[in-house]
């Protein structure tokens, strides 16, 4: 189980390029489903054959790709300028990056010895940026990356303190591994498990999927906001690490069903599975868009808290990863709706 956390979080999968992703995800979930399909829009769509006569059709949905930059310029000095695709300027200098999946570079800027006063003071902007690649030229440059090749972050996956990883892309490479997880046993309904790209650029990738597949049901698997940190209040942490997974009421892009809230909570009780509600409206997932296909889906999502999203590393327990699996798994055998 960790280890293919490891090979998730390790492969490359910027919103708009998630090739490679993709490859490692069909290879690991083909002996487990009855068809794959990939669709026009890269995502890839698994069917698993429900075994009751009259079965529902259950959208599982995890997102595939993740926060990155793309090269927009190659200045005549060899430095190479970028765009961001879903992270903040906030967290990017000083970081390393694989451009094209073979070009190794740093996020630099003017040394903090000749900037100005009001430039100390205040956030680097993104635009006063580049990424550094060794390359003293245009030319060299040029011969190394193209303008639109894609830059992600290079942070290697560990196990860290008590039952702890830190990896990048966990936001949802731990929800691809949960629905992974999931397809590797049998239920009741038939599923539709979507990987789905383009999340982090607008929900694009689930929008023209619920809209193929038409499910009763659709349930958002997704790495959210784990805020327990310090300068945080407790009232205003969204999930908190360690007690479970995080089922969520409403957020920006979605309002889950009442009928499915209650169902997962009905299922984590009866099954002795720890969870939480998710406590703030912050975020948004596919739920949002897979609510809307047709004439309306109803949609729930449930979570793994993640700490440190959107940014280059990003931390989880290992135990509410096993415990979402659980009560994924768990809500599907009960065929409660």
């Amino acid at each position: 189980m960790v280890e293919l956390l490891k090979r998730l979080t390790e492969t490359d999968g910027v919103s708009g390029n998630e090739n490679k992703i993709r490859e490692l995800i069909k290879e690991e979930i083909t002996p487990y489903v009855d068809n794959i399909h990939i669709d026009s829009m890269g995502n890839l769509i698994a069917f698993k054959k429900g075994t009751k006569e009259h079965p529902k059709k259950i959208m599982l949905d995890a997102h595939m790709d993740e926060v990155g930059l793309i090269i927009t310029y190659i200045c005549d000095n060899g430095m190479l300028k970028f765009g961001t695709i879903g992270i903040d300027q906030r967290v990017l200098l000083s970081k390393r990056v694989l451009i094209g999946g073979k070009v190794f570079g740093v996020i630099g800027v003017k040394a903090i010895h000749l900037q100005e006063k009001s430039e100390r003071e205040n956030v680097i902007k993104q635009e006063n940026m580049y990424i550094d690649i060794g390359a003293s030229s245009k030319e060299e440059a040029e011969k190394l990356v193209k303008l639109g090749d894609y830059a992600a972050f290079t942070t290697e996956f560990e196990e860290i303190g008590n039952g702890k990883i830190k990896a990048k892309a966990l936001d949802d490479r731990a929800g691809c591994g949960v629905l992974i997880e999931t397809l590797k046993e049998s239920y009741p309904d038939d599923i539709y498990a979507c990987f789905a790209v383009q999340e982090e650029v607008g929900l694009r990738g689930a929008m023209t999927a619920s809209y193929k597949i038409n499910p009763d049901i659709g349930i958002a698997i997704e790495g959210t906001t784990c805020s327990d940190v310090p300068g945080a209040d407790e009232h205003m942490y969204s999930t908190v690490m360690g007690i479970g997974p995080a089922i969520s009421i409403i957020d920006r892009s979605s309002y889950s069903s009442k009928e499915i809230v209650s169902a997962l909570i009905d299922t984590a009780e009866s099954c002795n599975i720890p969870y939480q509600i998710k406590r703030t409206m912050t975020g948004g997932n596919d739920a949002g868009i897979i609510q809307l296909a047709h004439e309306g889906v109803r949609t729930g999502v449930v979570s793994v808290p993640v700490r440190y999203i959107h940014s280059p590393v990003s931390m989880m327990d290992i135990k509410d990863y096993e415990n979402t699996i659980k009560l994924i798994k768990e809500f599907l055998r009960k065929g409660v709706l």
